[in-house]
C-alpha cells in the first residue's frame, strides 16, 4: 500500500475509534461484522463485497484488465464473479480455458513468457512446483480472511513454509457410490468394511456377465492410495513437506500392499490396464456394478442414471481403521507476472467469497471450504455433499512439493505389479521407494 493508503485507512481507523469510544452500541455491531459471520447471500450483487472489508482499502490499478483460467464446464461460476467485479470496479474480465488440472504448468510456461492469465484455478499438489519456478503471488492482502474463513485442512494445503499462496475455494475427495437395488438382502445397505465387500463379491460377481461388485482404477496412485493411507504408509514425511522421508515401503505400506495385492482374486478380477473409468461408468449405469467409487463431480450423472443411490465413506479396512484417500484443494492463485497484481488479488478474493462458493455448490455441487458454506443447511443437509466432506475429515491432502513429480511417474508400474503380477509387497515397495528417490535425484 502507498504512502497515501495507509494515511487514508489510519484516518478513517481513528475515525472508528472515537465513534466506537463513544459508546454507541449500533456503531460497534456495524464496526464489527466479520465476513465469516455474515449470512450466505449468493444472489446478491454486493454481498462479496460486503464480506471482503478489507479488500476496501485497496483498489485496482488504472487501467487494469485481467484475463482468468477456468474450465469451461463451469464457465458460469467465472462470469457471475466478472459480473459482480465489473459492477464494483469497472473492470472486464477475460475468460479462457485452461483447467486447474493443467493450470500451473502452463503458467510455468506462460507467465514468465507474459501471456499468462492473472488470476487462475489451480489444485493444491501442483502449488509447490509453482512455488519453486516463481510463478504464484502470496495472499497477502487477504491471508487474514482466507485463513479465518477456509477450514484449516484447504488453508495448509494452499501453504508453504508459514506462507499462504492460493484463494481456497473448494475441497474434493473421493467415497463409494452404491447401487441400494442390488442390496436387497441387507435393504439396501452396502457391506461398511472389506469383509463385508469380500462376502458380497463372493455371491455377486459374475465376469461373465460383467458383474462385479466393487470397482476402482486399481492402477492409479490417487485412487489406491486409500489402502496405503489407512494402514499408516505416507509418501513424503507425515506431513507431506519431507522430501528425504520416502515412507512408501514403511511397516504400513508393505501390509497395505498385501492387502491391496489379495483383492484382485477376491472382488475384482481384471487386470489393472483394463479399468478404465469410462467402464467402470458405464457398468455403474447399467446397473452391472454394485459399488462404484468416484466424485462428487459426478453424483449429477448417477442421480440420472441410479433410482436409488447411495453413497456411504471407504469400507473399514482389516486392521479396523478407516481408510485415508487422497484429498485435493483448490484454490485461485495470481500470477507473479501479472501487470496488475492489486486488481488480481481483489477478483481472486471476490470469486473465493463465501457468497461464490455458496453458488459454485449451488451450480455445480462443488463442495465448499468456506466454513460458513459447508456448515449451511443446503450443504450439510445434502446426502451427498455431507458425506464427500466427512471422507474429506479422513483423507490425505496430496503432498504438494515438487518432489511428487516422481510419485506420479512411477505409481502404475508399482500398483500394476502388486495387482496383476502378485508381486512380493515388500520387494515391490522397496522398488518403488527407491525409483522416486531415483527420480527426484535425477530432476536435481
Amino acid at each position: 500500500m502507498n504512502k497515501s493508503k495507509w494515511l487514508l485507512v489510519s484516518l478513517v481507523l481513528a475515525m472508528v475509534f472515537v465513534l466506537a469510544a463513544c459508546g454507541g452500541k449500533e456503531n460497534n455491531d456495524a464496526s464489527s461484522t466479520p465476513s465469516a459471520s455474515a449470512p450466505a447471500a449468493t444472489e446478491s450483487a454486493s454481498a462479496p463485497a460486503s464480506e471482503e472489508a478489507p479488500a476496501e482499502e485497496y483498489l485496482p490499478e488504472e487501467g487494469a484488465k485481467l484475463v482468468v483460467w477456468y474450465s469451461a464446464s463451469e464457465k458460469a461460476l467465472v462470469d457471475e464473479a466478472a459480473k459482480l467485479y465489473k459492477e464494483k470496479y469497472g473492470i472486464d474480465i477475460e475468460y479462457q480455458d485452461v483447467g486447474p488440472d493443467k493450470s500451473i504448468e502452463k503458467m510455468i510456461t506462460d507467465g514468465p513468457a507474459g501471456v499468462g492469465a492473472d488470476v487462475f484455478l489451480a489444485v493444491h499438489d501442483r502449488l509447490g512446483s509453482a512455488v519453486q519456478a516463481g510463478v504464484v503471488l502470496p495472499n497477502d492482502l487477504h491471508g487474514e480472511e482466507s485463513t479465518a474463513n477456509n477450514s484449516d485442512k484447504s488453508v495448509e494445503a494452499l501453504t508453504i513454509d508459514g506462507q499462504l499462496y492460493g484463494y481456497p475455494m473448494s475441497v474434493e475427495t473421493t467415497a463409494v457410490f452404491y447401487n441400494k437395488d442390488l442390496f436387497p438382502d441387507t435393504n439396501g445397505e452396502a457391506p461398511k468394511d472389506w469383509n463385508g465387500v469380500i462376502e458380497f463379491a463372493k455371491k455377486f460377481n459374475d465376469a461373465k456377465a460383467q458383474k462385479y461388485a466393487y470397482m476402482w482404477e486399481v492402477g492409479n496412485g490417487y485412487w489406491s492410495w486409500g489402502f496405503f493411507g489407512g494402514y499408516g504408509g505416507y509418501v513424503f514425511g507425515k506431513d507431506g513437506t519431507d522430501p528425504a522421508d520416502i515412507g512408501l515401503n514403511n511397516a504400513g505400506s508393505v501390509e497395505a500392499a498385501k492387502f491391496f495385492g489379495s483383492l484382485k482374486n477376491l472382488i475384482l478380477p481384471i487386470k489393472a490396464a483394463d479399468i478404465k473409468a469410462d467402464i467402470k461408468t458405464s457398468l455403474f449405469n447399467e446397473g452391472k456394478l454394485a459399488m462404484n467409487v468416484s466424485g462428487p463431480w459426478q453424483v449429477g450423472e448417477f442421480k440420472k442414471s441410479v433410482a436409488n443411490l447411495g453413497v456411504m465413506e471407504y469400507p473399514t479396512l482389516p486392521n479396523g481403521k478407516p481408510m485415508m484417500p487422497f484429498s485435493g484443494v483448490k484454490g485461485f492463485l495470481v500470477n507473479a507476472n501479472t501487470k496488475y497484481p492489486i486488481a488480481a488479488k481483489l477478483f481472486a478474493e471476490l470469486i473465493s467469497s463465501e457468497a461464490l462458493q455458496a453458488k459454485n455448490f449451488e451450480l455445480f455441487g462443488s463442495l465448499p471450504s468456506n466454513k460458513n458454506v459447508a456448515a449451511s443447511a443446503t450443504v450439510s443437509g445434502d446426502p451427498f455433499a455431507s458425506v464427500f466432506l466427512k471422507q474429506f475429515d479422513n483423507s490425505t491432502p496430496m503432498p504438494k512439493i515438487a518432489e511428487m513429480a516422481g510419485f506420479w511417474g512411477t505409481h502404475e508400474a508399482a500398483l500394476s505389479s502388486l495387482w496383476n503380477d502378485g508381486a512380493d509387497a515388500q520387494t515391490t515397495m522397496d522398488d518403488w521407494a527407491k525409483k522416486v528417490k531415483d527420480s527426484n535425484a535425477a530432476a536435481q
